[in-house]
């Protein structure tokens, strides 16, 4: 029941008459105060998304991407053709998921209209790398978006080749050309350039001359870049003669040569060793106008160390300089190269002290080179001092560097140290690599610590780094030396389930192996095993057999095959004689020997300490042996 006080309050309450008229005033003046971009609009159309796009709202984009399609997508993105940064915020903000191919067609087509080929060819990248479609179905969402749009689509094609190219894909890059010569669409110079670079860093040439045909075909006219690209092609193919007529004809085409052109055929004829075809070309370059720049001494200077004529190198070097042309550190790098090698450090590290006094700064190669030089002459310390010397001056080692160091102290037997310099590579993300782990090997061998040495070898394997011929060489000599020929037997049958052609070092030192054990005949063997398989024995095969039937005392056999090692054409060296000399001295055939001795000396081998124990021994008395007046 309704109390008074009850009634009251519902009437309170109740509503007023109010007039339509009222509440659209009412309305009218509420949202007026609202900006209009503002306006709230229903999520999912093509507005909202646009207003979304226009107004920056990231966070409302990805708040949408469950409800966006690619359709909706697709109507919206060509309002935004005249800002592609929008076009470019959104594809980096919205989910991929709500992308298909022919969004990203009309995103590319339109990016790619922009000044700057960047932007587009990151996104170009982000489409290939996603295998988002085949390459049909992106060339067929190009053409139509071009249509859609009413642009000119060159250039996006263009750019798929530059952005094949950047991505060294090759075969792709050739096939999009293809597709594009079937759409009458003609590639620029520039992206056929690209692709004729590409394939020669490849050292793919016979696809660079391919593609070339293709280009004249197309009456793609070149440029001079296109010319010396070939050039460089038929110089790596040691065709160096048809460089130079490649010239003649690019002359007569109306391209003029230029220094670029010329220092690939000098870098060509460098490369074989061939200094005086070198020298032949500058001299033609000269006649034609084109100075030689830098570059062109550098290669002259390098070639000439490669081949050890490195006074001639030095001579050139200060004509460089009598030219005005200012040396680089590859210019010093290739003098001090050529001096390590040939074994004086002094003239090296002179040439490292006159490029820091020309205010050039030594690189991690040149120190690279010093540091391997000093380690090869056994001077660790020296070596050491270099290493603290590239700390100081705030230089890295590389991977280089450390494969260096590892391999040295490997060499002097410094196991701790290797494997030191192995953990600080790790530990500054340097990558091992296999010669890395050969000289590991190596060390390991040389202390008797087989099982380490096969423990690291498995563990290699698993990490899916594939053992070479060096390290199968080094690890089968392990094992030879300490007395496990089966295991490495085992190893030749591991290299050729892995397809590694073993050489005569793999045969050498299995068949050493054999004759310390006194399995002569089975050495013997493996001579057979050699040629079957088209590897030629040389000299150390045969003074290994050699060897093996002294140490047994079957001295015969052992100058049947000193007859047949002369019939072949190897000469006989020391260790032939002092095999032999032991062999018949062990027979106590001393006159015999000293027939041998004698033979040695007139083919100009000196003796050494084994050749005269060996001799005394024969004798057995060291004063008869002294008398003797023709010794």
């Amino acid at each position: 029941m309704l109390t008074p006080r009850k009634i009251l309050r519902i009437q309170e309450f109740k509503p007023s008459k109010i007039s339509i008229t009222s509440i659209k005033t009412h309305c009218s003046r509420f949202f007026s105060s609202i900006p209009l971009q503002q306006i709230p609009t229903p999520p999912g159309t093509s507005q909202s998304l646009h207003d979304s796009i226009s107004s920056s709202l990231w966070h409302l984009i990805k708040h949408l991407s469950p409800i966006l399609t690619p359709s909706l997508i697709a109507t919206v993105l060509p309002d935004f053709r005249s800002n592609p940064d929008h076009i470019l915020n959104f594809i980096h903000h919205v989910d991929p998921q709500c992308l298909d191919i022919n969004c990203y067609c009309l995103a590319i087509t339109i990016v790619s209209q922009a000044t700057s080929s960047k932007p587009a060819l990151g996104l170009i990248k982000k489409v290939i790398a996603s295998n988002i479609a085949t390459r049909k179905e992106i060339f067929d969402g190009l053409v139509s978006a071009g249509k859609g749009l009413s642009v000119e689509s060159q250039r996006v094609f263009d750019l798929f080749l530059q952005a094949f190219c950047d991505l060294k894909m090759a075969d792709e890059a050739f096939k999009w050309f293809l597709m594009m010569k079937c759409k009458r669409i003609l590639p620029k110079i520039e992206s056929c350039n690209d692709m004729l670079s590409l394939f020669l860093k490849l050292n793919r040439t016979p696809a660079a001359w391919v593609l070339y045909a293709e280009m004249f075909r197309l009456k793609i006219e070149s440029t001079v870049c296109t010319f010396n690209i070939m050039i460089n092609v038929l110089c790596k193919e040691g065709k160096l003669k048809k460089a130079m007529e490649f010239v003649i004809d690019m002359e007569g085409l109306g391209f003029k040569p230029n220094v670029v052109t010329y220092n690939t055929i000098v870098q060509g004829y460098c490369l074989k060793g061939n200094i005086e075809g070198a020298q032949r070309v500058i001299e033609v370059m000269k006649g034609k106008g084109v100075e030689p720049d830098s570059y062109t001494y550098n290669s002259i200077i390098n070639g000439m160390c490669k081949i050890r004529r490195v006074e001639q190198a030095s001579a050139f070097f200060d004509k460089m300089e009598e030219c005005g042309l200012v040396p680089t550190a590859v210019t010093y790098n290739s003098l001090i190269d050529g001096y390590c090698n040939k074994g004086d450090l002094d003239r090296a590290f002179s040439y490292r002290d006159k490029m820091v006094k020309k205010g050039i700064a030594p690189t991690v190669s040149t120190y690279n080179v010093l540091i391997h030089s000093l380690f090869m002459e056994g001077k660790e310390a020296e070596a050491n001092d270099m290493i603290k010397d590239m700390g100081q001056k705030g230089m890295s080692p590389d991977a280089i560097t450390y494969n260096i160091l590892i391999n040295g102290y490997c060499r002097s037997g410094n196991e701790r140290k290797a494997f030191n310099m192995h953990d600080e590579m790790i530990g500054k993300q340097i990558q091992p690599t296999r010669e890395t782990y050969t000289s590991l090997i190596y060390v390991l061998s040389k202390k008797r610590k087989m099982i380490e040495a096969d423990n690291l070898f498995q563990k290699i394997v698993r990490r899916g780094i594939l053992p070479d011929l060096i390290m199968f060489n080094a690890l089968i000599d392990g094992h030879c030396a300490n007395g496990n020929v089966n295991h490495a037997f085992s190893l030749l049958k591991e290299m050729d389930r892995l397809r590694v052609i073993p050489d005569e070092v793999t045969y050498n030192t299995l068949m050493q192996g054999l004759c310390r054990e006194g399995k002569v005949e089975e050495a013997r063997g493996l001579i057979d095993e050699m040629k079957r398989k088209g590897i030629k024995p040389d000299y150390i095969s045969y003074n290994t057999l050699i060897s093996g039937y002294s140490r047994r005392g079957d001295i015969n056999v052992a100058l049947r095959v000193r007859d047949e090692m002369l019939s072949i054409g190897f000469n006989p060296t020391r260790l032939t004689y002092n095999a032999l000399i032991q062999g018949l001295c062990k027979n106590q055939e001393g006159d015999h020997a000293e027939e041998l001795l004698q033979e040695m000396i007139s083919r100009g081998i000196d003796p050494d300490d084994s050749t005269y124990y060996y001799l005394i021994k024969g004798i057995g008395d060291v004063d008869k042996f002294l008398e003797k007046d023709d010794l």
